[in-house]
């Protein structure tokens, strides 16, 4: 039987690599309890392209 819970994947895409005009992007999937926190997400992650710790947000 499947779990049912308030726990959905989101996914986190880096803001700073859109303005740099570098190809590629930076993306996560990590996940979130709805109840808890129904705004976006907002997490410091690595970001292999620009090798750095950015800012990435929670995407659609």
């Amino acid at each position: 039987m499947a779990k049912k819970g308030n726990r959905v994947q989101v996914i986190l895409e880096c803001t700073e690599h859109k303005t740099t005009g570098l190809p590629g992007t930076s993306r996560y999937i990590s996940t979130k309890n709805k109840k808890n926190t129904p705004e976006r997400l907002e997490l410091k992650k690595f970001n292999p392209i620009l090798k750095k710790v950015t800012v990435h947000k929670e995407i659609k």
